[in-house]
């Protein structure tokens, strides 16, 4: 498989983006695309621009920098439907296109008050419409070149966490150096070298990782597990401080990606011991679960009943510290994944769109043990008529170092 995408590709993006926008607002004018993970994902190029799509899905893409980039990676360059230009301010794309934008959508969510004034000062819109939601639905179908680099990714993963791990581990490293090993190694593999969350100011180089119950610690991120991090300013990567040691649980829930695309999945370890017997039963618990909603990722089904259809089958003791620790719970139990970890559908309340096939959705059932860490599992998924497909490897015990 090519590392580039093709410009056939490209073009059906953005055709599909038309009509999606088409489906919702039939009057629409021009669309805006700011966030450069947008802009990668229909001009196959991350570079520092705006790019505008009129309704009759003709495409210009204004580049500040670097145009030469934009020119020679994005294979719109030889495109009938798309045209490249340098750009110092919207001034310069306001004299091509003209000042009257008409019906416009905007990524409301990446546009500052700061952009949208620059944006005032040299077009003028009818109204402003949120885009991000059709985005989203666009990308949450994968084309086979996505498809083939998130399968690539998986398999990778899967050797990283089952083979790799565990000759990392070693009695008395801190959480800083067990990730600064692993991260060496996931680069050498082909990682993509960074874990993009959509969330506001959501950063990782890879996800969580903690010994101990350093994996229950509170975070400001959404997710059922947890990490002290350095220090309260970086409050990722791991701990200098935190030390493994015989009978440490150890906790691995990270991203792997190649050329954009990501997959997730969730590992236990337990370090120079066996499990409890609660730990082994909670653990087996989580891959029941998973195991029961993969069966559920069929094309048609809605991702609000089979939150609701799993989690009521789940008693009150198991539902005590089950997604989270404590009362720091989340409410979902699955997110689409793919050029940003948190993309929708998730499998949570109020996501009733039925699943299309190819979708590509992450499974992560897990519950926190005090004293002990978060116990669970997590595996990526592509959405097919037999039910979700596992592209990292499938449900694991819990692995004796």
């Amino acid at each position: 498989m090519e590392e580039r995408v093709t410009k056939l590709e490209l073009e059906t993006r953005i055709e599909r983006l038309c009509n999606a926008i088409t489906k919702r607002n039939p009057e629409w004018d021009n669309v805006l695309i700011i966030n450069r993970i947008n802009q990668y994902y229909l001009t196959g190029t991350m570079q520092d621009g705006l790019l505008i799509i009129n309704k009759n899905g003709t495409a210009k893409f204004f580049v500040r920098r670097s145009l030469n980039r934009a020119i020679d990676e994005s294979p719109l360059a030889e495109s009938q439907i798309c045209t490249i230009y340098p750009m110092e301010s919207y001034r310069d794309a306001a004299k091509i296109v003209g000042s009257e934008l008409g019906e416009t959508f905007v990524e409301t969510e990446t546009l500052t008050i700061g952009i949208i004034e620059r944006i005032k000062k040299y077009f003028k819109y009818s109204n402003l419409y949120p885009v991000e939601n059709i985005i989203f639905e666009v990308r949450a179908v994968k084309s086979p070149y996505e498809l083939y680099w998130l399968q690539e990714a998986g398999r990778l993963y899967n050797i990283l966490l089952e083979e790799v791990v565990p000759s990392i581990l070693r009695e008395g490293m801190s959480e800083l150096e067990f990730t600064a090993e692993m991260y060496s190694t996931m680069l050498k593999m082909g990682y993509h070298g960074v874990t993009r969350f959509y969330r506001y100011q959501t950063e990782m180089i890879a996800g969580q990782i903690g010994f101990g119950d350093s994996s229950l610690v509170e975070t400001n991120f959404d997710s059922p597990g947890g990490m002290r991090g350095m220090c309260p300013a970086v409050p990722i990567i791991g701990s200098r401080d935190r030390i493994l040691k015989k009978g440490d649980l150890v906790f691995i829930d990270i991203g792997f990606g190649m050329y954009g695309y990501h997959v997730d999945r969730t590992q236990i370890y337990m370090f120079g011991a066996s499990p409890s017997d609660e730990v082994i039963e909670v653990h087996r618990k989580c891959i029941e679960i998973e195991k029961r909603a993969a069966q559920l990722l069929k094309p048609g089904n809605i991702p609000s009943e089979i939150y609701n259809n799993i989690m009521k089958e789940l008693d009150s003791d198991f539902l005590k510290n089950f997604m989270g620790f404590g009362d720091r719970m989340v409410r979902f139990l699955g997110h689409g994944i793919g050029l940003h970890v948190d993309e929708p559908p998730v499998i949570a309340n109020g996501f009733n769109s039925p699943l299309q096939e190819n979708m590509v959705i992450a499974l992560e059932p897990k519950k926190g043990i005090a004293g002990v860490g978060m116990v669970g599992v997590e595996d990526t998924y592509i959405v097919t008529p037999n039910g979700g497909k596992c592209i990292t490897g499938g449900e694991k015990d819990i692995i004796i170092v």
